[in-house]
């Protein structure tokens, strides 16, 4: 387990946010910057970073599929969830665990592919705040948008020849890329439906062109989704008649549902109810 007291300084966490706001998509479109209070303290500034090792080890197996080296729980012919992991990649023990409740829970298989190009985030660097010793300018430019969202897209596109139904998940990262596989711009829609847990790097486009159900797991504090784009959200979806459930999460901050701490309160409970809604969800529309 991994505690709090190892996590970075304000200077590294600034220099992180900073690189975060600048990131630029590869078609043009700029990232809505997040909108951060100056009595922000410096937990809320490293939540992005915070994790902690669930317990348990995953019981899933490791495959190759479309190229891509993906984590898979499950085997129903019939169902299908994509996970896009966030930065802390497709090894990440938690999104692995995660996987493994989401197969057995939703009854469906569930893929987690590796979208970084074999690359690892190494951890420690990042939890004490020596954010000097990662090329984070170059590893957000080696994944960007334009040159991951086609990897993406062609693995949704393999599951969907597998599968009846398929569902995307995504987290930070990940998130924007599920609200682009929802996309009406698709010539047959590549999901049924997503959920959304704290997703960084998400445009108001990105949110007016969804047209599948869309579930957002929205915690309290996120400076990678402020309260501006939350409202477009809603505003978005009830104006345009796409089916659309927000689920509000007090008292929590960004990156809890996949690196909460399971020893705190709060953060468990927040982990735990982020699992279970996910999994209603998705039973609603893969049977």
């Amino acid at each position: 387990m991994l505690t709090d007291d190892r996590l970075g300084s304000p200077l590294a966490d600034n220099r992180l946010l900073h690189l975060l706001e600048l990131y630029v998509i590869g078609d043009g479109r700029t990232a809505v910057k997040p909108q951060q209070p100056d009595t922000q303290n410096t937990d809320e500034k490293t939540c992005c970073l915070k994790t902690f090792e669930w317990d348990g080890k995953p019981s899933g197996r490791i495959d190759k599929l479309h190229d891509k080296d993906v984590y898979i729980a499950g085997d129903n012919p019939d169902a299908a969830i994509l996970i896009i992991h966030d930065l802390m990649g497709w090894s990440f023990p938690n999104a692995r665990l995660l996987a493994d409740h989401y197969s057995r829970e939703a009854g469906a298989t569930v893929y987690l592919p590796d979208f970084f190009g074999g690359e690892t985030l190494p951890f420690e660097p990042l939890l004490q705040g020596r954010f000097h010793d990662v090329d984070l300018p170059g590893f957000l430019k080696r994944n960007s948008r334009e040159l991951r969202e086609p990897e993406i897209f062609a693995f949704a596109e393999a599951l969907r020849e597998k599968h009846e139904k398929v569902a995307a998940a995504g987290f930070c990262w990940g998130g924007w890329a599920v609200f682009r596989l929802g996309s009406k711009d698709h010539e047959s829609p590549l999901v049924d439906c997503v959920t959304a847990g704290h997703p960084s790097l998400l445009t108001k486009q990105d949110i007016d062109g969804v047209s599948v159900p869309v579930q957002l797991l929205a915690p309290e504090s996120d400076p990678a989704l402020s309260p501006e784009m939350k409202l477009h959200c809603f505003e978005s979806m009830m104006k345009r008649g796409v089916y659309f459930e927000y689920q509000h999460f007090p008292g929590v901050e960004h990156g809890c549902l996949v690196r909460g701490d399971p020893s705190k309160d709060g953060e468990r409970e927040a982990m735990l109810r982020g699992k279970s809604v996910a999994v209603n969800w998705f039973k609603q529309f893969l049977h």
